[in-house]
Formats: C-alpha cells, sequence, structure tokens
C-alpha cells in the first residue's frame, strides 16, 4: 500500500505533467489536428466557457478544427496550478490564466490517465472580477 510519501511524490508527477498541457488546446506540441484532440477529448467531454455557456465535444472539435486552419497569435500566461486526485487515475487540475494582460479567469480540468495517455473529462472557465485575487476576497 502507498505512503502519504509517496502519494504526495506522485501527485507533485502529475501536476508537472498536466501543467505543461494547459491552457488545454493551444498546446501544439501536445496536439494540432482534429485528430490529436479526438483522442485527448473523452467522449462525454463537457465544458463550462467562462460566459457560462456549455460547449459539446463535437462544438469543440469543430472550433478547434476551424482554429487551426489559422491560429491566432497569443499572450497568456498561466500560473498558481495545484493539483487534486478524485479518483483512481483521474484528476483535478485548477490554474489561473491571464491572456493578453487584460482577462483573467480560474480554470478548471479534470483530466483521466489512460492506457493511451490523457484524456481530457471536463473544462471549465471563470472570468475573475477586478480585485479578486485570493480565496474568500
Amino acid at each position: 500500500m502507498p505512503d502519504a510519501q509517496s502519494d504526495a511524490a506522485d501527485l507533485s508527477t502529475v501536476l508537472v505533467e498536466l501543467s505543461r498541457r494547459e491552457p488545454i488546446f493551444h498546446r501544439p506540441e501536445f496536439g494540432a489536428t482534429r485528430a490529436d484532440f479526438e483522442r485527448m477529448i473523452a467522449e462525454d467531454f463537457r465544458e463550462i466557457g467562462a460566459s457560462g455557456r456549455e460547449y459539446s465535444r463535437a462544438t469543440v472539435l469543430d472550433v478547434l478544427e476551424k482554429r487551426a486552419q489559422n491560429p491566432p497569435p497569443e499572450a497568456w500566461e498561466t500560473f498558481d496550478f495545484e493539483c487534486r486526485r478524485l479518483a483512481p487515475d483521474v484528476y483535478l487540475l485548477t490554474y489561473r490564466l491571464l491572456q493578453d494582460q487584460v482577462r483573467h479567469t480560474r480554470r478548471a480540468t479534470i483530466w483521466r490517465k489512460t492506457a493511451e495517455g490523457w484524456r481530457i473529462l471536463y473544462h471549465q472557465g471563470t472570468i475573475v472580477q477586478q480585485g479578486v485575487t485570493q480565496q474568500g476576497e
């Protein structure tokens, strides 16, 4: 049975692996084609955008395919990553994203480790109101 120290080391490794993949769908080294994204996204995937809209897997794949034809320039900064194990091989990764020094969001992605690699189960973005930086503020 694993001890707390090995669990912490495993979680630290997962945190590094997953933080390199965020923001999802914006890391060409992990996917740039529709086929890449299909392998990355679980069949029952769903996303809640910062707008509050819900997006299906099919909609996300269509948007990614169109964006790949003419990728926009992006000046994005990710920080404050945290990782929590939800179940065996299922992890919640949270972080903050600053887009073009203007739009600040909190992000949450649920990932599953499979024999084929990491798969995204769920993703959500929430806009941070100006002046809100820490829990409870």
